[in-house]
């Protein structure tokens, strides 16, 4: 049996400003628009904010795969605002379960860095801490988050070409 590994890590380099794909990472109601989530309320550090799947608004393909989900429950904790620079969330990640109780499972860190560069700014998403989770979860959670932030990763990318 393969170890599941415990980070999974995507780049991409985008042709936007900084303050630009800052605003889009950052401002939870341009975050829900091309991730696809309507959250209650702004971004704040150390806060749990609550939402509901919402379909993304910038890829009709990827919002028809998200309609099954749309109006399940989503939750994060705020963990790093260190703006034009990283912003970084806990999660339960692929809590796509709705009888299953997440609130006792550790949750991944999920971790958007920004680096400005010629032409753009190159972004690393990286979600960690998946060897922690109960054994029954990981890989799946693993394997469905790993194509899910390469689909995320395309996503910011359609939404700043906007």
């Amino acid at each position: 049996m393969t170890e599941t590994p415990d980070a999974i890590i995507k780049t991409t380099t985008l042709k936007a400003s900084l303050d630009r794909v800052w605003n889009a990472i950052a401002n939870a109601d341009e975050f829900g628009v091309w991730f696809g989530v309507r959250f209650e309320g702004p971004l704040v550090l150390g806060e749990k904010l609550k939402g509901v799947i919402a379909a993304t608004q910038v890829n009709d393909e990827i919002a028809a795969a998200q309609k099954p989900w749309e109006g399940t429950p989503f939750e994060i904790v705020v963990e790093t605002i260190e703006p034009r620079t990283r912003f970084a969330f806990r999660w339960h990640p692929y809590a796509a379960d709705k009888d299953y109780d997440y609130s006792r499972d550790p949750m991944t860190l999920v971790t958007f860095d920004l680096i400005e560069v010629e032409g753009g700014v190159h972004l690393t998403i990286t979600e960690s801490g998946f060897r922690q989770l109960p054994q029954h979860r990981r890989g799946e959670a693993f394997t469905m988050n790993e194509g899910g932030w390469t689909a995320q990763a395309g996503l910011i990318e359609a939404y700043l070409a906007r």
